[in-house]
């Protein structure tokens, strides 16, 4: 990687840099952003960079051209599916669940170090492993002992892939910047949903504008809710998830009716509550409720088609998130930043 020459000793992006006889001079620093431009004038050089919250709004505006080349994959049989478990961590589980809703409950999805304390399972079953970089531990574990390993993966060349016997490989263009889960996330999600489903991606550019719309207008707060049905319980995840990458914020997501029975009681006036359901009459009544407590409900009106219905969900949780640091004036994602916590992290799943 290079940096811009300069006349003086300089620090920029967390990177130190010199000039240095006409050449581009890295001191120290770690440095996730990319760099987009350079620039001579005069002799002295300007940079440009892509910050980790750029690279992720890129990375979320690059999905609608994604969408119209997207492969499919042909969908399991019926007793296939029935003897297959789908697996991953963090976004990766999100997919996985997402196979199990869609698929009416035939396949089912299962967290990869459960899965390794119950060893004879993994023996007895087809598992799709779900891993944008294919190097998390625990997957490559279980990969090893499973009856037959199948990698969902961008990475066709590590340990994951090696570990399985069958690889799908996932080719969604990214920025090339270390930042949060976007476009990576739709094409596991949507690799996962047509092996157990036949789907048809349509409106897509529609359900984006609809999303975008939604969220530049919708009011957050630091404590977040985000409530869920069978379909939209992992896209209630995923959604916490990119407030947690993002911005830090104290984030929780539940099912719906599981709710009313225990999350509710940790809340308090002000809080944001997120509700990702077509509305009925048993969630107007909830938002009512809340409105009278004085809970800050986000209630959006998403589309009916349970494919649509993922695709609005989907959009709607990558820019909540990025509009409400847009609004705090934030450069980089709070994981980004937060390297002892992320170094935690990477010791636990590497």
């Amino acid at each position: 990687m290079s940096m811009t020459l300069i006349d003086n000793f300089e620090r920029c992006n967390s990177f130190e840099y010199i000039k240095s006889a006409g050449r581009l001079v890295i001191l120290s620093g770690y440095f996730p952003n990319k760099i987009t431009q350079i620039t001579f004038l005069r002799g002295i050089g300007t940079i440009s960079v892509m910050n980790s919250l750029e690279a992720y709004e890129k990375d979320i505006e690059l999905q609608l051209d994604f969408l119209k080349i997207f492969s499919k994959q042909k969908p399991l049989s019926v007793t296939l599916q029935k003897n297959s478990i789908f697996s991953g961590s963090g976004d990766s589980l999100v997919s996985s669940l997402l196979a199990e809703s869609f698929s009416e409950g035939m396949v089912h999805a299962m967290d990869p170090l459960d899965l390794y304390k119950t060893k004879d399972l993994a023996k007895s079953k087809q598992i799709y492993f779900v891993s944008i970089s294919g190097n998390t531990i625990t997957n490559i574990k279980v990969a090893k002992i499973a009856k037959k390993a199948i990698a969902i993966t961008s990475k066709s060349k590590s340990r994951l892939a090696n570990a399985s016997n069958k690889i799908i490989l996932l080719s969604a263009p990214n920025s090339g910047v270390f930042t949060a889960g976007s476009i990576s996330f739709l094409e596991s999600a949507l690799t996962c949903i047509s092996l157990v489903k036949p789907i048809r991606i349509s409106k897509s550019e529609e359900i984006f504008k609809k999303a975008k719309t939604n969220a530049k207008k919708s009011k957050m707060t630091t404590k977040i809710y985000v409530l869920g049905n069978r379909f939209t319980y992992p896209l209630a995840m995923y959604c916490a998830a990119k407030f947690y990458e993002i911005l830090g914020y104290d984030a929780h997501y539940s099912r719906i009716e599981q709710f009313s029975h225990m999350e509710l009681f940790s809340s308090k006036k002000g809080d944001t509550v997120i509700l990702l359901e077509e509305e009925n009459s048993h969630n107007k009544q909830l938002v009512k409720n809340l409105k009278n407590i004085g809970i800050n409900v986000i209630h959006p009106d998403i589309p009916s088609e349970k494919l649509s219905q993922m695709l609005y969900c989907t959009f709607l949780s990558q820019l909540l998130p990025l509009y409400e640091a847009k609004k705090k004036r934030r450069k980089e994602c709070h994981f980004v930043l937060a390297k002892e916590i992320r170094n935690v992290s990477n010791n636990m799943i590497y």
